[in-house]
């Protein structure tokens, strides 16, 4: 007969340990007031700023994907992980069709000079 889990035990299995949250939080305020203040500040040149707003956010997902969303942190089979990548895969297949709808269409119904 197989051992059931109790309630405990079946939400130690699925959140983090307390360790994941206290280092987590404390990188996330700081990534988030780092951009804050970059974007506020206005250091760098505007490309700049973007470029590092982008490095910043994406910095920043990934510390919520590993200290919050335990992604990476399942067992052998990592089921988690490929669904994650299949979500990316087809949020990627939407936006870019999309941005090529409204390119197409913004190209076809634009005005020409004459």
């Amino acid at each position: 007969m197989s051992e059931e889990l109790s309630l405990r035990e079946m939400q130690k299995s699925w959140h983090g340990s307390l360790k994941a949250y206290l280092i987590g939080f404390p990188v996330s305020v700081l990534l988030t007031a780092a951009a804050f203040s970059i974007g506020y500040g206005q250091f760098f040149s505007h490309e700049m700023n973007i470029l590092v707003l982008c490095g910043l956010a994406l910095v920043q997902a990934i510390v919520q994907l590993k200290y919050f969303l335990h992604l990476g942190s399942e067992g052998s089979p990592h089921w988690e992980t490929f669904i994650f990548g299949f979500m990316l895969l087809i949020l990627l297949i939407i936006v870019i069709g999309s941005l090529w709808v409204m390119n197409d269409l913004n190209i076809r119904t634009m005005t020409h000079p004459l």
